[in-house]
């Protein structure tokens, strides 16, 4: 019997829910309202409200269970609240003592650098902060861990507050020239993330 099964990838818009269902929220944007997914269509992990960028859907409960694994990298473009320095880049880089559901947590080591100049990325939407209120800095950040709101908590641990967070790769899936909210089909799933 072939594989019936379906993927896809999305650029999550901010302020998009990375799901399809309204629970206590009123008035967001959901998944289901960018493309008519088929039916038992599942966000695999999330983003949170304020974050941007890939995310998968699959119809197969399987491959979601993969990608969530310790095994896949997910890169993070960060905006950052003033110049990041190379001694906040080499702190993450071996990992940080974050708080996770009120519990000190270590993260593992991962791979960061600061990206010059600003990402070629498109706008927000909604405008970062002023200029006026000081200098902002971009940092890639790649986890192969997914704890709630990690990469945010990781830069204020190492002084440098997220201001923004987009999401572009996740094992060999990329983001490449998706605009917020478009979708495409992925034919190959398997060969992607493993």
């Amino acid at each position: 019997m072939p594989n019936t099964h379906q993927h896809f990838k999305i650029f999550k818009p901010y302020g998009c829910l990375s799901q399809f269902k309204q629970e206590k929220m009123k008035n967001k944007s959901l998944l289901g309202d960018f493309y008519d997914f088929p039916e038992n269509t599942m966000a695999i992990g999330r983003l949170d409200h304020d974050s941007e960028g890939l995310l998968l859907l699959t119809t197969d409960g399987k491959v979601s269970n993969k990608v969530t694994s310790k095994s896949i990298e997910k890169e993070y473009y960060v905006q950052v609240d003033g110049i990041i320095t190379q001694d906040a880049v080499s702190k993450l880089q071996k990992g940080v003592e974050i708080t996770v559901s009120g519990k000190r947590y270590q993260t593992l080591p991962c791979n960061a650098f600061a990206i010059e100049g600003e990402p070629n990325l498109p706008a927000r939407g909604k405008n970062i902060r002023h200029p006026k209120h000081g200098p902002t800095s971009w940092v890639s950040i790649t986890v192969c861990e997914g704890k709630k709101r990690q990469v945010r908590k990781m830069t204020a641990a190492v002084g440098f507050p997220t201001l923004r967070l987009v999401r572009v790769r996740i094992g060999d899936i990329h983001l490449d020239s998706l605009m917020p909210g478009e979708v495409a089909s992925i034919l190959s799933i398997d060969d992607a993330i493993n």
